[in-house]
């Protein structure tokens, strides 16, 4: 299906939707500074073939949706954070199962600690706990990636699309885990996305300085919802103790380990894992 844009609360966010608006909704979440795109057209329509509504969205700031001046964001990262009820609110769906990956699994745990009545399941890609934990200090993201951090690339001529693309595909390469990094698809999404984005500084730049933002204190022992827990085994930026963290945090949460992914959103190699698992997981817990 073609993406659109719904205003809620007088924000502008652009949205898609694969399958069934009469079955159970599944909201996709991305990670900081990256739009829908990175949730594969085929990933959403595969999921959707297990008798599940796919909704995927733009963060602020990335693709079609509402976009602010570099550097200058407009909002807040609890307004940020609160956008997917404003995604389910334009289409009149009262609760969902959450799936979040990275930043966009922090978002969800905040809500399935916060909105309860909106939250059907949570699924948690890639991803560290957002609240307080029993788990104790957490390993730091591998030297490596650390150091990409630290030392990062130029940036690019902002207004020069394909040295913005390069530039995206070589950022997003520190990430990949033991399966190895797929120029090809990382070169697709990034195109993508870039040719959707109003601005694309704006999409590289503002999310991060909402990074400081202080969120609400929740414990993950406060959320209720049923809970799956992926995580790669090659994880360079959340080390696979961080996904332990989580299953054992939030109560009566399972793991699934995946092995050889890095930060990232499910490759195709591991989709016929995933899908099968997110789709036991929600109909598990379809009340």
């Amino acid at each position: 299906m073609s993406d659109r844009l719904v205003t809620v609360d007088g924000v502008e966010l652009c949205l898609e939707t694969f399958g069934d608006r009469a079955d159970p909704a599944v909201l996709l979440i991305a990670g900081a500074a990256v739009s829908m795109d990175t949730w594969e057209v085929r990933f959403c329509e595969l999921i959707a073939t297990h008798g599940l509504f796919v909704i995927r969205y733009d963060h602020r700031d990335t693709g079609r949706s509402a976009s602010s001046p570099a550097g200058r964001p407009s909002y807040s990262a609890a307004e940020l954070t609160t956008d997917p009820l404003r995604v389910l609110d334009a289409l009149e769906i009262a609760r969902a199962h959450l799936v979040g990956v990275s930043m966009g699994g922090g978002i969800a745990q905040e809500l399935a600690a916060l909105h309860p009545d909106r939250v059907r399941t949570l699924t948690l890609i890639a991803t560290s706990p957002a609240g307080e934990h029993t788990s104790g200090p957490l390993p730091r993201m591998q030297p490596e990636l650390a150091a990409h951090f630290e030392d990062p690339a130029p940036e690019p001529d902002w207004d020069d699309r394909v040295a913005v693309v390069d530039y995206l595909v070589e950022s997003e390469r520190p990430f990949a885990g033991t399966l190895g990094f797929d120029e090809t698809r990382a070169r697709d999404v990034a195109t993508t996305f870039v040719d959707r984005t109003r601005d694309i500084e704006a999409a590289a730049k503002n999310h991060w300085i909402l990074a400081g933002d202080e969120g609400v204190a929740f414990r993950l022992a406060d959320i209720s919802a049923p809970t799956l827990v992926l995580h790669g085994t090659a994880d360079p930026a959340f080390p696979l103790a961080h996904g332990e963290a989580l299953a054992a945090g939030i109560p009566h949460a399972s793991l699934v380990r995946l092995d050889g992914m890095g930060h990232e959103v499910p490759p195709p190699e591991l989709w016929d894992v995933v899908v099968p698992a997110i789709a036991r997981h929600t109909s598990a817990h379809a009340g």
